[in-house]
This record gives structure tokens, C-alpha cells and sequence, in this order.
């Protein structure tokens, strides 16, 4: 799997220009609706990931590494705070593509250190673990000593499952060390009455046995019961026949996957194989031929981005419901 857990807009110099550019701005699209000085809730202290950090003034120049960093950041409104946005994994959602075009990319995947911090970041916003590598001279320590504060998505270091109380509290924690806790309460709400819909149309449904494939010839890297995907399936109608595996993502025989008698396939969707050849690949496999998935053809896909902890999550859910 590609993903990387394995393998500027400068800020504006005056405060009166905030207030006009933030009134006429959409929520995926505007930017901050105070200036650093007006902005409520500093000094901020919040613990993440074992990490301490108090914000006296929300960030000004924010780099973000992967994708659903990014686009959480997009969704408040933030696009005049990133200097900088590296590693996607797929394609922006639509909301977010002329924010985005409008935002300096620093690398394909991860910059180097001596790029990132020619990007003259405050804070910087991983989505992995492994946008902190220290190997690669990027660790939140090393930040820290060049006055740079950072994030780590909560995905990355979860000690249990995650679920959607994960995802709030991620968008909850990032709108407070912007100063834009309001519209963060505000996505949550509708993201919950979204989820809350989904579920009523799904009250007498039996729950459909789903097998996840990521990628994998001689094993199946697959979804296990740690990662939201493992949530965002239950909450689709769906039983995940590997929730048993403690890890986000792992890998899984391929005997396993024929006991286990998944009934619809998740093919997710991302790098340089396409979801026609990972399917390709799964039905010319005679040792999967009696799987019932594979014997009705029934499939479904989500964008890689789709089930990691960051705003697409909810509409995820819905998606993977209509499909199963």
C-alpha cells in the first residue's frame, strides 16, 4: 500500500483586511472571521498525542501533510492560513478544489525538512505518523526547538478503536487552535444529523458481511477494527469479517478471506492501481471463486481518503450505504 503510515498564502499584515475577506467567505473556501488579537478562547492548551502545546494566538502559516489534514482545514475555512499542503492520496473533494489550487504544494509526498521549513510554518498538521519521521529530520521534537507547534491526526496514535467521537474531536481541536471553534461545533452538528439519517433508513436492515481490499498479491492488506473505516462499515449496515484484526490496516490471508465469506467487497480507491484492475485481480483468483462476493460480483468503492479520521467520514457512511 502507497499510503505513507507504510511504505503561503502569506497572512495578511493588516487586521482590518480580515474582516471584509472573511464576510464574504464560504466555510470550505474563506478565511478566519478574526484577527488574531479579537479571536476568543487564548491562551488554548490542548494534549495531543502525548504532546502538550499552548496556542497564546491562532497559527498564521500552517503547513498540512496528507490529505484529510487538508481538507479538515478547507472545511473550517482556513485557506488563508496554510502556507503550505503536501501528500494526497487521492483527489480534493469538489468544495475544496479552487482553495486548494490556490494553496502552495510543497511535495507529491513529504518535503524534505530544509523544504518545509522554507515554507516558514508556525504550526504543522500531520495525518500520519509518519509525517513526523524523525529519521527524516521531522519530528514534532525537532519542530518544537525550531518554534514550529504541530498536530498529529488522533487516528495516529489511538490506543483503542476509532470511531466518529474521533473525528469531532478532531475538527472540535483544530477549530479551537484557530480560533473558529463555532463553525467546528457547527460541522459536528450536521455531520451528526447526517449520520442520524443514515441510520433510520437502516433500522431493519441485517448487518452484510464486508470484506475491505486495499491492495495485496500474496496476502490482502485489509481494514481491521482499529481504523474509522471499521465504524464507518457498521454504521453503512455492514460487519466487517476482519474486525477482529487489532490494527487500522493489516494484512490478512487469503484462506482467511474464503472462511470468512464476505458477501459484498470494499475495493478502495487510490494510487497507480485502478479499482477495474484490483477487481480484475479478485475475480481471476480461483482460490476466491466460491466466495459470495466474488461468485455475485458484488462490489463497492470509497476513496482511500473516505476512511481516515477527517471530514469525509460521515458522507462516508452514506455512500457506503447506498452501495450496500
Amino acid at each position: 500500500m502507497s499510503r505513507p503510515i507504510r511504505a503561503s498564502l502569506r497572512v495578511l499584515t493588516a487586521a482590518a483586511l480580515l474582516a471584509p475577506l472573511a464576510a464574504c467567505s464560504s466555510a470550505s473556501e474563506g478565511g478566519t472571521s478574526k484577527s488574531e488579537s479579537e479571536a476568543p478562547g487564548f491562551p488554548y492548551t490542548v494534549t495531543n498525542c502525548g504532546v502538550r502545546t499552548t496556542y497564546d494566538a491562532p497559527p498564521k502559516r500552517a503547513v498540512t501533510m496528507n490529505q484529510h489534514t487538508t481538507e479538515v482545514m478547507l472545511e473550517l475555512g482556513l485557506k488563508d492560513r496554510l502556507a503550505g499542503t503536501a501528500y494526497l492520496d487521492d483527489k480534493v473533494l469538489p468544495r475544496y478544489a479552487k482553495a486548494y489550487a490556490d494553496t502552495p504544494v510543497l511535495a507529491e509526498e513529504y518535503p524534505s525538512y530544509e523544504k518545509l521549513l522554507a515554507a516558514n510554518p508556525d504550526f504543522v498538521y500531520g495525518g500520519y505518523v509518519s509525517a513526523f519521521q524523525a529519521g527524516e529530520g521531522r519530528s514534532r521534537e525537532t519542530l518544537a526547538k525550531s518554534g514550529i507547534k504541530s498536530r498529529l491526526n488522533v487516528e495516529g496514535c489511538a490506543k483503542r478503536p476509532v470511531s466518529m467521537n474521533d473525528v469531532y474531536q478532531e475538527v472540535r481541536e483544530v477549530g479551537s487552535t484557530f480560533g473558529v471553534r463555532a463553525r467546528a461545533d457547527e460541522w459536528v452538528g450536521e455531520a451528526k444529523r447526517e449520520l442520524a439519517a443514515t441510520a433510520q433508513k437502516l433500522k431493519s436492515r441485517k448487518p452484510l458481511p464486508v470484506f475491505v481490499y486495499d491492495s495485496g498479491d500474496k496476502t490482502a492488506f485489509t481494514a481491521g477494527g482499529r481504523g474509522i473505516g471499521n465504524d464507518i462499515i457498521e454504521r453503512a449496515g455492514g460487519r466487517n469479517v476482519f474486525a477482529d484484526l487489532d490494527k487500522s490496516f493489516g494484512d490478512a490471508s487469503w484462506e482467511s478471506v474464503v472462511d470468512r465469506r464476505p458477501e459484498t467487497i470494499v475495493i478502495l480507491d487510490y494510487g497507480g492501481t485502478t479499482v477495474a484492475q484490483k477487481k480484475k485481480r479478485l475475480l481471476n483468483d480461483p482460490v476466491l471463486a466460491n466466495v459470495p462476493a466474488i461468485k455475485h460480483k458484488r462490489f463497492a468503492v470509497l476513496p482511500l481518503s473516505d476512511v481516515v479520521t477527517g471530514v469525509r467520514a460521515p458522507g462516508a457512511v452514506k455512500k457506503l450505504a447506498d452501495q450496500l
